[in-house]
């Protein structure tokens, strides 16, 4: 027996075995872990739960257990498939965002372009390169179409 006893066998009041599955990843100075834990999964499917993968594998298990106990906990209808919600909303708006900022890079330098051309006294043909089309089919200039104030895949 250890002198002294994992945050499981505290918590479920019992003596703490010198091979107790629990001792090396609920430690006795973090007994908020293992309550998280117990309160979703219960001790005995969490003991289960590592007997039956590798030596290895017992620290990402209990870690991986207390942080979705830790979200059920937090959040009881979604739990940590709400954060990863959350984190796939936030990719799509960065992306839409950097999607926006190129959009706005390829007009200015297609304003540039067509500034130098102009100021070299070229004449400037509107091809359908830089000519847009609106949802009539007419075609107007892309310098002067272009909206980039709201989003529009929201």
């Amino acid at each position: 027996m250890t002198s002294t006893r994992c945050a499981a066998c505290k918590q479920l009041r019992r003596r703490c075995p010198s091979d107790c599955i629990f001792l090396p990843y609920f430690p006795p100075n973090n007994p908020q872990r293992f309550s998280f834990v117990h309160k979703i999964y219960g001790a005995s499917n969490v003991g289960k739960m590592l007997q039956q993968v590798e030596e290895h594998q017992r620290a990402d298990v209990a870690h991986s257990l207390y942080y979705e106990a830790y979200c059920r906990t937090k959040n009881p209808v979604y739990g940590c498939v709400g954060n990863i919600s959350i984190l796939h909303q936030e990719i799509y708006h960065l992306e839409w965002q950097l999607a926006k900022v190129e959009a706005e890079i390829s007009l200015l330098k297609a304003q540039a372009q067509t500034e130098a051309q102009l100021a070299q006294g070229q004449q400037v043909e509107l091809s359908p390169a830089n000519m847009l089309a609106d949802k009539n089919g007419v075609y107007s200039s892309l310098l002067s179409s272009f909206d980039l104030s709201t989003p529009s895949l929201y």
